[in-house]
């Protein structure tokens, strides 16, 4: 919860400097729980616009504070909070407006050029930010900001490691920029170099409050090298403060899941030496007269049948429920068994031939996965899945890659994006 101290600051006849308004906006961003007390407190003082317009921009409630701040009397704090709260709308011209009165009203020189900067970077104006930041050259061996800034341009236009070089002078000259550290720990992450984006994100979970995001990259790096209990205690740190975020929910669930999973080293062999039985008919085995029946329905007639079915696929028919499912799955269990065994090891010919693929040429489908150009988090998952190619995305439903190890809703939605750009989908169910 927000200190009484640290609000009553915000509440009292004259606002805190800008700098120690920003400090308190990342207290208040720590937790939900502090947000709603600063919106109710926002709420109590409405009749003070400048106040009640500071309360909400700590809120990060862009839409509530715009108007308030508007109409408040002028001065240094109104001008730097609505820029960013124009700059958080994408209504940049204004934003740089604001931050000019800013520096007319007494601003600092230097953080009303950062403020400018992050705005032109945010709006793509790479020139302009470029200007700007040459013009205040003369700080690049005191200020961390600076180079953070400085970092960011060179990322947008491509010189990575440069750019690198810049958030690790950031962080020399204050090794509690959170921004810059974040942006080399993110970089390390995307170039591979894991260890080294473990180290770095630590570092800023260390820094009061935790960085959010931080905690939850983090937990795909912790989840990603087995660290369950690492990640699992990364995801609760959110969710304890975040009760509501929804993607720290996500991963949650995806690192709850990947502790039970199981990896079958021995199917390959066990598929050899039950080829032979694929063709036993269902009728063979002791199955009650309800599952026996449903799988007739299915057209499912041989255990081979079974095997190329998956247990999403028999729950979605009519009538085929979770006690037939469990009669089915004990039976294979024991014969060294599992559903859609069989779908594993299809070739892409094959597959055309049932007509699976829709007709998308061989091509194609023969295409590595990486064509797809996925995040770290779904490159990786997929890795593990044996996924290859295309057609080996395509021949998968959504329900078999979320039941499989470190693959969460968020990796499923980013790869239904990536196919639909081919033309392609997963499989769906019959």
């Amino acid at each position: 919860m927000v200190g009484l101290a640290e609000t009553k600051e915000v509440f009292s006849g004259e606002l805190p400097a800008f700098e120690e308004l920003r400090k308190l906006k990342r207290i208040v961003q720590s937790s939900e729980r502090n947000i709603l007390e600063m919106n109710k407190q926002a709420q109590q003082h409405s009749s003070n616009a400048l106040t009640a317009g500071v309360a909400y921009w700590l809120c990060d409630d862009a839409k509530q504070a715009e108007p308030l701040l508007k109409k408040a009397k002028d001065c240094v704090q109104k001008a730097l909070a609505l820029g960013q709260v124009y700059r958080r709308l994408s209504q940049y011209d204004k934003a740089i407006e604001q931050f000019d009165k800013a520096a007319q009203s007494g601003a600092d020189a230097l953080q009303v050029a950062m403020e400018k900067t992050q705005t032109w970077l945010s709006s793509g104006e790479l020139d302009k930010a470029g200007r700007e930041l040459k013009r205040f050259a003369n700080y690049q061996n005191v200020s961390a900001e600076f180079h953070y800034q400085t970092g960011r341009l060179l990322d947008a236009g491509g010189e990575y490691e440069k750019a690198i070089e810049n958030y690790q002078t950031a962080v020399n000259l204050d090794p509690e920029h959170v921004c810059a550290m974040f942006q080399l720990a993110y970089s390390c992450d995307l170039r591979g170099d894991e260890d080294l984006a473990v180290e770095y994100y630590r570092q800023i979970t260390k820094i009061f409050p935790a960085h959010v995001n931080a905690l939850l990259n983090l937990a795909v790096l912790y989840e990603d090298i087995q660290e369950y209990s690492k990640a699992k205690a990364c995801t609760d740190m959110v969710l304890r403060s975040h009760p509501n975020h929804a993607k720290a929910g996500l991963f949650r669930k995806d690192v709850e899941g990947s502790t039970v999973m199981v990896v079958d080293e021995e199917k390959e062999k066990r598929r050899d030496k039950q080829s032979k039985i694929l063709e036993v008919p269902i009728s063979d085995f002791e199955l009650s007269v309800r599952s026996r029946n449903c799988l007739k329905k299915m057209d499912i007639l041989t255990l081979g049948d079974l095997l190329r079915t998956t247990e999403p696929e028999l729950l979605s028919y009519k009538n085929f429920g979770e006690t037939s499912l469990m009669e089915i799955k004990k039976i294979l269990n024991a014969r060294g068994l599992h559903l859609g065994m069989e779908l594993e090891d299809k070739s892409p010919q094959e597959e055309d031939e049932s007509g699976l693929t829709g007709g998308a040429n061989q091509e194609m489908l023969s295409k590595p996965v990486e064509e797809l150009e996925l995040s770290v988090r779904a490159r990786r998952a997929i890795e593990r899945l044996g996924v290859k190619t295309l057609f080996d995305v395509i021949n998968k439903t959504e329900a078999e890659l979320l039941g499989c190890k470190n693959f969460g809703v968020t990796s499923l939605n980013e790869i239904k994006e990536r196919l639909s750009s081919y033309g392609l989908a997963l499989r769906t169910l019959e």
